[in-house]
């Protein structure tokens, strides 16, 4: 018997699952200690709002051709060359899911710790992390109904919390201590030397804003999840353009909201530069209350960061859901060992992964990677890097609709032609170019890792044969 096939509504819980997590946050600290102005970290969010909401149309417009799970490596392995497919496979591999899992786990332990619970103080560094991410492989471990229960139930629970903050913070406004700029200003400014560039304008401040839109088109990376899992939603052609739209747009109105009380609830020296912005943020709209007599502010704090954790846990959730999915459609392509597919038979042609299916061993070594680069990294690199490899094989994917908009077989209508492709494609690679001229080292480390999935296609014909069937070019 088959299993049950996700709706439009799970389907959408998954996106904003996959979007809500370390990201948002996280990264207005950074952002607004690099850009010293508190309405330039907004402005930075809503054209990643922008940008992140054409990215889902033309993914929608790519879903309603290419009806089967797999992401962006099936789009360019079907669209284009298995090579391309397997080279944007392995960035979902180190990258996507393993990179983005890393960070999530990496920043539910910061915020866990900073809980000051006295009992963790002698758990390892990282351990707490590891753990949040073995237990996600053991819940999707269970099926994918089970999974998606609990994955539904933690976001609904999480979304019921980050609103009651956003009434809270926005009850406080007249206190609100960052919408004085100019004096947040002269406060931000030595706290970064990103900071000092701002000042300069043109293209020192340039470098300095594309980087910030680097880190925040990562909080916005999630919204084409639903696109990895098309084999397991009910009428895909339907509900998986509808699921990334609806919950991108959802998404992105909640980022702004949350982010306009990080940058301005609080003062801009407090939080520029910080990785915890935003319980900062909830510390700053607490006392604000406790200063008007109420002393249920002290509760705002714990408040928002049981919201956080809730967050990046169902983060941690739906990116153990989606990756693996990435690598059973590999592996059926025969680019990857044919064991990872999750199917015993080999009746079904390459590529025939027809309906859920559960693939133990690609669950367990998704949750070995990120384990791995949990070990390696900080949370910065991660960023920097995440943020440049994940743009380029966007775009590759937005040109997609470009290709093919009057191909005979799979024509790819998108709303908006050409203006919502070309935002989001130039938008993407814009955003990565500058990126890379200002910190090169991680752009090099992107570049490596699509020269890496190059290799392993080579090396996957070596060993498993020739080219997948259905793989050739249109």
């Amino acid at each position: 018997m088959s299993q049950p096939k996700m709706n439009a509504l799970s389907a959408a819980a998954v996106v904003a699952a996959s979007m809500i997590g370390a990201g948002v946050y996280t990264t207005s600290g950074f952002t607004l200690g690099d850009l010293g102005e508190p309405h330039y970290v907004i402005a930075a969010w809503a054209i990643g709002g922008v940008i992140a909401i054409c990215g889902a149309l033309c993914y929608g417009a790519l879903a309603q051709q290419f009806t089967e799970s797999g992401g962006e490596y099936l789009f360019l392995a079907r669209a284009i060359h298995p090579a391309a497919g397997m080279m944007a496979g392995w960035v979902s591999l180190l990258a996507g899911f393993t990179g983005a899992m890393a960070f999530a786990a990496t920043t539910f332990e910061s915020f866990t710790r900073g809980a000051g619970l006295g009992w963790l103080e002698p758990l390892p560094d990282r351990s707490i992390a590891i753990v949040l991410v073995l237990l996600a492989a053991i819940v999707h471990s269970l099926g994918l109904k089970r999974g998606t229960h609990i994955q539904n139930g933690v976001v609904i629970a999480k979304l019921v919390l980050i609103g009651l903050f956003v009434l809270i913070a926005y009850s406080t406004l007249s206190t609100w201590q960052g919408t004085a700029v100019a004096a947040a200003s002269d406060a931000v400014a030595g706290v970064d030397a990103g900071a000092e560039a701002t000042a300069g304008g043109g293209w020192a401040f340039a470098l300095v804003f594309a980087n910030a839109l680097t880190w925040i088109s990562l909080s916005y990376s999630g919204f084409n999840a639903a696109v990895y899992l098309t084999d397991e939603i009910d009428q895909p052609t339907r509900n998986v353009p509808r699921a990334m739209l609806f919950g991108t747009v959802g998404v992105a109105v909640l980022y702004l909201l949350l982010n306009i009380i990080f940058v301005y609830a609080p003062p801009a020296a407090e939080v520029a530069g910080q990785p915890n912005v935003a319980t900062l943020a909830a510390e700053s709209v607490g006392r604000q209350i406790q200063a008007r007599g109420s002393n249920w502010g002290s509760w705002v704090s714990p408040l928002v960061r049981i919201a956080i954790l809730a967050g990046l846990g169902t983060s941690v959730l739906a990116l153990m859901q989606t990756g693996p999915r990435v690598y059973q459609k590999m592996a059926a392509d025969r680019l990857l060992p044919r064991w990872l597919s999750g199917r015993r038979g080999g009746d079904l042609g390459a590529g025939a992964i027809a309906g859920p299916v559960e693939s133990l061993p690609t669950i367990w070594i998704q949750a070995g990677l990120a384990i791995v680069v949990i070990c390696i990294s900080t949370l910065r690199e991660q960023l920097d890097y995440l943020g440049f490899t994940l743009s380029i094989c966007a775009a590759l994917c937005g040109s997609l609709v470009f290709l093919f908009r009057n191909h005979g077989v799979h024509p790819v209508q998108v709303w908006g032609y050409p203006w919502v492709p070309m935002i989001y494609v130039v938008g993407t690679l814009g955003i990565a170019t500058l990126t890379a001229i200002r910190v090169p080292l991680q752009a090099t480390v992107g570049l490596g890792t699509l020269g890496i999935g190059i290799a392993a296609y080579l090396v996957s014909r070596f060993l498993w044969g020739s080219r997948a069937f259905g793989d050739r070019r249109n």
